[in-house]
Formats: structure tokens, C-alpha cells, sequence
């Protein structure tokens, strides 16, 4: 795989998507948690995915209960939560993991293609992003702590 393209992911309704569908876009990708310290995150990256979707942005939220096992729900729980709470249009996908044997082969791509601090791969916690080209080229790599307002600057220089 040399591509974000390559891959597929199931959504949150169960419908097998591939990343293809959104080629030309610039993505935010995100590993996700309802009951986290920095879940209020949805918020903002509901307002980027809304400022920008017109223009061809999208957010990818990927739920992950590897940390802190604070995404325990299931698929229907976790859209209603995010839904109810934050008004989550943006694309939610199934619950995955991130790191380890199971690690989810996007985020095994994702981890490599951009290093996280002192060149570590592991994603360290939840809203870890993932900055992608319309070219699908990971551009950089966003830790938790980094809202997601921070990133308007370099959402619109690839928009």
C-alpha cells in the first residue's frame, strides 16, 4: 500500500467505505473517544469540517478505546453521543485500534508515514490528527494537546 487511498474502512452504520471516495480532499484524520479529557475537540473539528466541507475539507474520525478505555460504547452509541453532543456531521467511522497486533492498517500506514516526537510511531493518545493533501501525502502530524482551531492555517494553505 503507497497510498492513503488504499484503504478501507467500515463506518460507524456499518457500510464498508475506501478512502478513494474522498480523493481531491484535504483530510484530517483523527482517533477518537467519547469519555476523554480532550473529547470537547469534537466541537472544533465540527466547526473546520463545516468553515471548509465546501471546499473540499473533510474530517475523519476514527473511534479508539485503546487509551484509558474511554470509547467503551458501540457504534450506535458512539454516533448518538456524538451527535447529541457536538452535532457530528462529518464522517465516523467503526471502532478501531491504533496500535499494536490489531492496529487498523491506515493507522500502521499513517504512524509511519509521519513520526510522531523524537521519531516515535505510536499514537501516544486519543485526538492524535493526521493532516493529508488532496495528493493524499500525509503532511503532519497533530498531537492531542493541538485543538483543532490551530489547525485552520494549515488547512487552508492545502485547501
Amino acid at each position: 500500500m503507497t497510498s492513503v487511498y488504499d484503504f478501507r474502512a467500515m463506518t460507524l452504520g456499518g457500510k464498508e467505505t475506501s478512502l478513494s471516495d474522498f480523493k481531491g480532499q484535504v483530510m484530517l484524520v483523527v482517533n477518537t473517544a467519547s469519555k476523554c479529557g480532550f473529547t470537547p475537540q469534537y466541537e472544533g473539528l465540527e466547526k473546520l469540517y463545516e468553515a471548509h466541507k465546501a471546499q473540499g475539507f473533510s474530517v475523519l474520525g476514527f473511534p479508539c478505546n485503546q487509551f484509558g478505555k474511554q470509547e467503551p460504547g458501540g457504534e450506535a452509541e458512539i454516533g448518538q453521543f456524538c451527535q447529541a453532543n457536538y452535532g457530528v456531521s462529518f464522517p465516523m467511522f467503526a471502532k478501531i485500534e491504533v496500535n499494536g497486533r490489531g492496529a487498523h492498517p491506515l493507522y500502521d500506514y499513517l504512524k509511519h508515514a509521519k513520526r510522531g516526537v523524537l521519531g516515535t510511531s505510536g499514537i501516544k493518545w486519543n485526538f492524535t490528527k493526521f493532516l493529508i493533501d488532496r495528493a493524499g501525502n500525509v503532511v503532519a502530524r497533530y498531537a492531542p494537546l493541538t485543538k483543532p482551531e490551530q489547525l485552520e492555517g494549515a488547512i487552508a494553505k492545502l485547501l
